[in-house]
């Protein structure tokens, strides 16, 4: 069984059927979710590339999926991502942009939010010590990707190379494609998102469980973030 810490959106948001759809797979009811209706979805290509963003559904990374170190139960987590959800603000991004991001396309900020990134940073300092060590398999895994050496040791010290620093918001729409056929994705995922497209809160944190590698995780509880900002005295 793994778990994971994702960012998803509300199940009754434009912005989650938008998404579960791209996929075919909404990870809140567990079952397929309708494609858009067009031709694209019709491609073998493109069919294939959504296999695997599909087993994760529609998400945005806050720590990545680990197992639960020994002696360590999912009410543990559940009980630890309460009480860290209830002490954190929640944010607006005013957009996001449908683009590639290597060989993918995932919807992104416009711009880097601090806030956003010290979310992410908390979510994997907060909860690793419920992580059990990565295991050989996915070390070697991971170490075949061209990883920098701070991102060694990000995969040491937290199971994951992509934190802090090297961390990135972004909600994946396609698994990989080749770089002659993204055109066509970018510009039917951008004509898709362009109905639904607005300021999206980051208004929760999720945990999703995946009881097996071949899975699809699946939503097990979101946790609204409810700490509210504090005034602002404008002097007036």
């Amino acid at each position: 069984m793994r778990y994971a810490l994702y960012f998803t959106p509300a199940p009754d948001t434009g912005l989650w059927r938008f998404g579960s759809g791209v996929l075919g797979y909404d990870s809140a009811t567990r079952e397929a979710a309708a494609f858009p209706v067009h031709a694209l979805w019709h491609e073998p290509w493109f069919e294939r590339a959504q296999e695997t963003p599909a087993r994760y559904g529609f998400h945005a990374t806050l720590k990545a999926p680990f197992a639960l170190a020994p002696g360590i139960s999912e009410d543990v987590l559940l009980e630890r991502a309460a009480s860290f959800s209830a002490g954190r603000v929640p944010i607006c991004l005013p957009a996001l942009e449908v683009a590639s991001l290597g060989d993918f396309v995932a919807l992104r900020p416009l711009a880097e939010d601090a806030e956003l990134n010290r979310l992410a940073a908390a979510c994997v300092r907060d909860f690793d010590d419920l992580r059990a060590p990565l295991s050989a398999e996915d070390r070697a895994r991971r170490l075949a990707s061209a990883l920098k050496p701070r991102q060694h040791r990000h995969l040491e010290d937290w199971g994951y190379p992509y934190v802090f620093e090297d961390f990135r918001f972004h909600m994946t729409l396609t698994g990989a494609l080749p770089k002659s056929l993204q055109p066509r994705a970018l510009e039917v995922l951008r004509t898709l998102y362009y109905r639904i497209s607005g300021p999206v809160w980051i208004d929760a944190i999720t945990v999703l469980a995946q009881p097996t590698r071949d899975s699809r995780f699946a939503v097990v509880e979101r946790f609204a973030l409810r700490a509210y900002a504090p005034a602002i005295d404008l002097g007036l």
